[in-house]
């Protein structure tokens, strides 16, 4: 199975920039911005990146995010995370950047946009295409919306698919940005929130209704819902389904517990994603493998998954269909 999952072209619909970012692409932001205070000696770094527990992630990913001053540091994170695909044979990923955040911090505007266009082409080099989906950070409120949709609109940076929100849910109604989805939807951008991963169905039928959502981040709590499941099924929404980062995050209690199954049974279109890999100590092919363990898919339901993720993709036709292709010639290969 692990070097069937290996041979699966494989796309990523769910992995935020900075959450990306690895042991090696860190220590060379740390050895560039020494000021920051993140650990510059290997053995170190990696001490201080091991997971403990949700406070910890968050501390280590600000962490981060403070070493990201230019169009340097966004060009060594997005070709730190293409190596990364590379690696694992992933063609194409769907990467959620948060402008809003880069700009208060400091960042210039065309300084943010260059990295990504020159991290981008070096990721093109590597054999991984890259798309941008431009995101709300939900928790600082109709300002960040409001300027998000502004840069959006006004930069559209190739690559620019799609516009997200995200950020803790509870408190957080996903109904009050509805206006900026409208904008962004009529501008030609995907609408992809996040919704249903720390909250109940209820904030996931609001990103279907509020926000027009054509896939859902995470959704996790949507099996707590038949009806909700159902609308899923029959509308065709896919969720971006990232096991290990809920266990991390104690939304359950193992992958043996997750509620991937019952999706896949109800019929939901499911696809697999890491959400911030290193941080959490995961790899899009260790997802794939253990929710095939897990669960003891065959290689045709694996295959199956991989299929999910083009389909729900925003791909162009042509791309979507050569890479199903690929899957069925190596499903086929594997007997």
């Amino acid at each position: 199975m692990r070097s069937f999952v290996h041979a699966l072209p494989k796309v990523e619909l769910h992995v935020h920039l900075v959450g990306s970012a690895g042991v090696d692409t860190v220590l060379e932001l740390a050895r560039r911005h020494p000021e920051a205070g993140v650990p510059t000696e290997r053995a170190e770094l990696e001490r201080f990146y091991t997971f403990r527990d949700f406070d910890h992630f968050l501390k280590v990913y600000w962490a981060v995010q403070s070493m990201l001053k230019g169009r340097a540091d966004i060009h060594t994170l997005v070709v730190g995370l293409a190596r990364e695909l590379a690696r694992q044979n992933v063609r194409y990923a769907e990467v959620t950047v948060t402008p809003y955040n880069h700009i208060t911090d400091g960042m210039a505007g065309d300084e943010l946009l260059a990295g990504l266009e020159s991290g981008r082409a070096e990721a093109a080099a590597l054999g991984v295409d890259l798309a941008w989906c431009f995101d709300i950070p939900g928790e600082k409120g109709l300002v960040a919306g409001r300027e998000t949709l502004a840069f959006a609109l006004s930069e559209r940076p190739d690559g620019l698919v799609s516009f997200g929100l995200a950020g803790p849910e509870a408190g957080v109604g996903r109904a009050q940005f509805a206006p900026f989805f409208a904008a962004a939807r009529d501008a030609g951008l995907h609408s992809v929130p996040h919704a249903g991963e720390t909250t109940g169905p209820e904030t996931v039928w609001s990103a279907v209704r509020d926000l027009r959502a054509e896939r859902i981040g995470h959704g996790t709590s949507c099996v707590d819902d038949p009806a909700l499941m159902e609308h899923l099924v029959l509308k065709g929404i896919p969720l971006e389904v990232c096991p290990t980062s809920n266990v991390r995050t104690r939304q359950v209690a193992s992958i043996e517990a997750h509620p991937v199954r019952q999706m896949l049974d109800a019929g939901v279109v499911v696809t697999l994603n890491t959400d911030d890999p290193p941080f959490f100590g995961a790899t899009l092919e260790g997802e794939y493998l253990a929710v095939a363990t897990a669960f003891d898919l065959t290689p045709a339901q694996v295959a199956t998954l991989a299929e999910n993720a083009v389909l729900a993709s925003f791909l162009p036709g042509g791309r979507k269909t050569s890479l199903l292709e690929e899957i069925a010639d190596v499903l086929a290969s594997a007997g």
